[in-house]
């Protein structure tokens, strides 16, 4: 079964349609708060590689907030 889902909408499932999945979206500013970081040290761990999934959205850095919180929790995985 191969999944297709194009940002936002629905969820498509080998022709299945699923109920609409929100996907919320967060800039630089919105994310660093939530890992504990200023804007700024969030800014060097993306040239670093080491922050949180993201992408460049009509030329705005943007991070989803599922991929933030996936993150934190590898984070707490790794440390135990």
């Amino acid at each position: 079964m191969q999944v297709r889902n194009r940002g936002f909408g629905p969820l498509y499932l080998g022709g299945i349609v699923s109920a609409v999945v929100p996907i919320k979206l967060l800039n630089v500013n919105e994310a660093a708060p939530m890992i504990g970081k200023t804007p700024a040290s969030l800014r060097w761990m993306i040239h670093t590689g080491t922050a949180p999934k993201s992408a460049l959205i009509g030329g705005r850095r943007m991070f989803r907030e599922s991929d933030v919180i996936a993150w934190i929790n590898a984070a707490f995985e790794e440390s135990a």
